[in-house]
């Protein structure tokens, strides 16, 4: 099979950044971008050495595949011009702007036999890969997501453009159906909360909160996970990550230089030593590696690493969660 043609639809921050990347892998040709700004569409095509497309359907005409990165609002409209058009689509996250653009874009999906795969970037993160050799079976997860206020995502809330990474994670990870979902938040620089936090309870008795800000002094991406036999500390902007895990056994020092107690553990009945590791991180460009998964994908008709019917869970959850802040805030206010 020869390279996929691939083309960008909106090239504001993360589309241009899209498309350059697109640029280096291997199977696939960037072969132009569409924005509704046709000034940014121009200078972005000078520096990629790109066509500019007049409109989306010449983007159909020319293309096998497409990055959606548009405005969240004009994810469904888009997305589902292309499927039914028998384009392949990558679509940023969130998938759509509610649950039920999401359903119906699933279901337009498997009826075009079209692949779509959501730009959900943090399962390609080198510190959570790193973790596919550990059996990780969540009990209770401690998530914070913080970032600096910036402009060009505020179309949106901070539950869909920051929580909504870690709902896909977590969701992914602890493979049960949610239970129940308490949640509140406060909008202080926009319309809409720019601080929420959000408790999960999943049926298999899992509980996960995610706390996400988007007007905090300092960024930080990190997500615990604590399981009945081990901790592990993911820090997911700074790519690093903490195991430790509890051994039966007295450890072997040469396997685990680091091994030791915790306390008094060992004058208990049932005695424990614990092993730290460093899991060795591989170094990659996520967005690089999404971007190959979905022509692996395409090329090999096989399932997206991240399907709409995931991204369409994570909008389900996230919307719930908005509404629930918006119940306690109205609560709030009748006080």
């Amino acid at each position: 099979m020869s390279k996929v043609k691939v083309s960008v639809v909106g090239v504001g921050h993360l589309g241009k950044i899209h498309a350059k990347l697109w640029k280096t892998i291997e199977d696939a040709e960037l072969v132009g971008i569409y924005d509704v700004n046709e000034n940014a569409s121009k200078a972005v095509a000078k520096e990629l050495n790109c066509i500019v497309f007049s409109s989306i359907d010449e983007v159909i005409k020319n293309s096998e595949a497409v990055t959606i990165s548009s405005d969240t609002k004009t994810h469904f409209s888009i997305a589902k011009t292309m499927i039914e058009n028998n384009i392949h689509s990558f679509i940023e996250k969130p998938i759509t702007s509610n649950y039920k653009e999401s359903q119906k874009l699933l279901e337009i999906a498997n009826k075009n036999k079209v692949l779509v795969q959501v730009g959900h970037v943090e399962r390609f993160n080198p510190a959570l890969t790193a973790l596919k050799e550990h059996n990780l079976q969540p009990l209770f997860v401690e998530v914070h997501r913080l970032s600096q206020f910036k402009t060009r995502a505020t179309d949106v809330s901070v539950i869909y453009d920051l929580m909504i990474h870690d709902i896909d994670i977590i969701l992914w990870l602890v493979k049960s159906k949610v239970q129940k979902i308490e949640a509140n938040g406060v909008a202080i620089l926009t319309e809409t909360p720019d601080i929420a936090n959000a408790r999960i309870t999943f049926e298999n008795g899992a509980v996960a909160n995610l706390t996400a800000s988007r007007i905090s002094a300092s960024p930080m991406r990190k997500l615990r996970i604590f399981q009945k036999d081990a901790y592990f500390s993911i820090d997911l902007g700074n790519q690093q990550v903490d195991v430790f895990k509890l051994l039966n056994e007295e450890p072997d020092p040469e396997k685990y230089p680091l091994a030791f107690n915790l306390g008094s553990i060992l004058e208990t009945n049932n005695p424990k030593n614990i092993i730290y590791l460093k899991p060795e991180i591989t170094k990659l460009n996520a967005i690089q590696e999404e971007q190959k998964s979905f022509i692996n994908s395409i090329k090999n008709n096989i399932q997206t690493a991240v399907t709409a019917k995931e991204a369409a869970e994570a909008v389900r959850i996230a919307e719930i969660i908005t509404n629930k802040i918006a119940k306690y805030n109205k609560n709030i206010l009748q006080l």
